[in-house]
């Protein structure tokens, strides 16, 4: 059998495991939360969020050990923009997304808190070991109060809003069965991710892509599978908390976590480049700010939003790759997205609003 065909097999066969990872986990997940008393989106910010972050974490660590920080910070910063723009917009376009008010008010503004920390640390040109060590403590506190903060809103009269079922199956087998449903959803997620990954690899290079253009594109990507299958799924099934808060909450994860452990066991810290400074990590923050507006704006997330958000990495992607070759129209591209990013933040800024301050039509979500 040839290499290509292997590839394609794989690239088929991933496919199909990320598919049952994600149902899988989604089932165990949204079972959990009812049983254990915490909100399905904390679920999704916590458990979910950091088990699909699985891959970004190995990936990042053994390439730090390994002595390239360019492809540690790297799948951090691409994994983060293609969750926000790429999984939230495809997830959008299947179903409009409900986003929950204490999810506008606590959890999107530490996503772009900790975007612009990283920016911040990263200045000096590195992230240390103690850099490192304060990133990981921000994870701990972070998960503490989600948990806290859930469990007490639901003792709240507010306990009926967030959907939550006391009266679920929350014995201990039952409870088992829905830790081995999030468990097995897991490994079929990171296994999915792999084969998609590396028969994606040999496919571009049997067509002479640059494993450089790979890494840009496929790598960053590659390593999000796991949140595409779990946001899609969990959209597909109605859990919109989990779809919403599994991104935000990797996103949350990749920065505090994956970056974190990965500058306390590097030797030297990780080394983060000019380039990253001073374009990579801006286009993540700005991409952080950019689900703000969107998510406030009615508290779904259209269809219409979805499809600008695709829109938007599409746009990332065709711009990294013409930098990177240094196609002609590089400069032109760069000139029409500084005008459509501000037109689009106003845009967004008059939808905002329009909808905290002018009178509310029965409006269809859908559109």
């Amino acid at each position: 059998m040839s290499d290509t065909v292997w590839a394609w097999l794989k690239i088929a066969g991933g496919l199909a495991v990320l598919v049952g990872g994600g149902d899988l986990l989604v089932r165990g997940a949204s079972k959990l939360a009812a049983a254990i008393r915490i909100s399905p989106i904390v679920i999704g910010l916590t458990v979910v969020a950091f088990g699909t972050s699985a891959p970004e974490l190995a990936v990042s660590v053994s390439a730090s050990l390994e002595g390239k920080a360019d492809l540690a910070i790297g799948n951090v910063v691409g994994s983060n923009i293609f969750n926000v723009l790429f999984i939230l917009g495809l997830s959008a376009l299947i179903i409009p997304l409900a986003v929950a008010r204490e999810f506008i008010r606590r959890d999107t503004p530490i996503m772009i808190g900790v975007s612009i920390l990283m920016l911040a640390l990263s200045w000096d040109g590195s992230l240390s070991r103690l850099d490192g060590i304060l990133l990981i403590s921000l994870i701990v506190a972070y998960v503490w109060w989600c948990i806290y903060a859930s469990r007490k809103l639901i003792k709240s009269t507010e306990a009926e809003s967030l959907s939550i079922q006391p009266e679920t199956d929350s014995t201990p087998s039952s409870m088992f069965i829905n830790l081995a449903l999030i468990a097995a959803g897991l490994v079929f997620l990171v296994m999915g991710s792999s084969w998609l990954v590396d028969g994606a690899v040999t496919i571009a290079k049997s067509f002479g892509v640059s494993e450089l253009i790979i890494g840009l594109t496929i790598v960053a990507a590659g390593t999000s599978l796991p949140e595409v299958a779990t946001s899609v799924m969990a959209a597909i099934k109605g859990e919109r908390d989990i779809a919403v808060g599994n991104v935000v909450g990797s996103n949350i994860f990749n920065i505090l976590c994956v970056l974190g452990l990965t500058a306390v066991v590097s030797p030297d810290g990780i080394r983060v480049n000019d380039s990253a400074i001073g374009f990579d990590i801006p286009v993540m923050i700005l991409v952080a700010v950019l689900s703000w507006p969107i998510f406030v704006s009615g508290n779904f997330i259209k269809r219409w939003e979805g499809a600008l958000l695709l829109f938007f990495y599409i746009a990332y992607t065709i711009y990294l790759v013409m930098k990177e070759t240094d196609h002609a129209w590089t400069n032109e591209l760069a000139t029409v997205m500084a005008i459509v990013i501000p037109v689009t933040f106003i845009f967004l800024a008059i939808a905002v609003w329009r909808w905290r301050y002018l009178p509310k039509p029965d409006e269809d979500p859908g559109q």
